[in-house]
């Protein structure tokens, strides 16, 4: 199983950015997915999810701002990230579990910096 984010980076606040996340080594339209984050200092927490079916969940910090997506013919997840915080700074991870009560895999995350 492999889950490689993509296209995190620098932004200013109110900006957005549209990370990635590529994934092979199973099944992936049959799997959960879901973006993650963890914030210097803090724990990380679930951003966003997207089911099988397309039933998406969000936190309330992100909701209204960030939306998840996914292609299953290009076995990718998105998250296209709109007015953007500076609490937002995080590194986000991709998450692939069979059931929401699995931990799943991991991706090895990439770095959002919201900053003047």
């Amino acid at each position: 199983v492999q889950l490689v984010e993509s296209g995190g980076g620098l932004v200013q606040p109110g900006g957005s950015l549209r990370p990635s996340c590529s994934a092979s080594g199973f099944t992936f339209s049959n799997y959960y997915m879901g973006w993650y984050r963890q914030a210097p200092g803090k724990q990380r927490e679930l951003a966003a999810r997207i089911s099988s079916s397309g039933t998406t969940y969000y936190s309330d910090s992100v909701k209204g701002r960030l939306t998840i997506s996914r292609d299953n013919a290009k076995n990718t997840v998105y998250l296209q990230m709109n007015s953007l915080k500076p609490e937002d700074t995080a590194v986000y991870y991709c998450n692939a579990a069979y059931s929401i009560k699995q931990v799943g895999y991991w991706g090895k995350g990439t770095l959002v910096t919201v900053s003047s």
